[in-house]
C-alpha cells in the first residue's frame, strides 16, 4: 500500500474523529506515509477573520458546526502526525455530474465558490496521489 484515501463521513456521529487516530497509527506502524482525505470547506481559513476557520465565522452558511468540528479534530490529528497528508475541502457537495473544470486554492475556498460535485471532488482527490502540490495542506475546491 502506497497511499490511503479516506472519504469517511461524520454522518451525525464521531466515526470520523474516532477512526482517524486508528488510521494514523496503522499507517505509521506499516510505514505508509501518504493519506488523502475528504474534509469540509468549514476547516479552511477564513478570508474575513484572520486566524479563524470558516466554520468559526459567518463565512460558513451551515447552521450546525458539528460536522466541521469533527473535521477540525481530524485536521489537528493529521498536523500532529508524521504523515504526508492532504485534506481536500469541498464546499456544498451535491452528487451531480462530472464537469471536469473547477477551481482549487491552498488553505482557502476559492472566492465565490458555492458547490462542487462528488465526481469532481473525487477526481481531484485521486489526482493528488501523484502530486506533491498540497502536502501537509488543506485545499479548497469549488466551481
Amino acid at each position: 500500500i502506497d497511499v490511503v484515501i479516506s472519504a469517511l463521513n461524520t454522518d451525525g456521529t464521531t466515526t470520523l474523529s474516532a477512526s482517524m487516530p486508528l488510521i494514523i497509527e496503522a499507517m505509521e506502524n506499516e510505514g505508509i506515509q501518504r493519506i488523502i482525505t475528504i474534509g469540509t470547506a468549514g476547516i479552511l481559513q477564513s478570508r474575513t477573520i484572520p486566524n479563524s476557520l470558516r466554520y468559526q465565522t459567518s463565512e460558513s452558511k451551515q447552521k450546525s458546526t458539528r460536522a466541521a468540528k469533527e473535521h477540525h479534530e481530524v485536521f489537528d490529528l493529521l498536523k500532529q502526525s508524521t504523515l504526508q497528508w492532504t485534506i481536500v475541502c469541498p464546499t456544498y457537495l451535491p452528487d451531480g455530474k462530472r464537469v471536469g473544470i473547477y477551481r482549487i486554492e491552498g488553505d482557502f475556498l476559492p472566492e465565490d465558490g458555492v458547490e462542487i460535485s462528488v465526481p469532481d471532488t473525487a477526481e481531484f482527490a485521486f489526482s493528488q496521489i501523484k502530486s506533491n502540490d498540497f502536502l501537509k495542506a488543506r485545499v479548497g475546491i469549488a466551481y
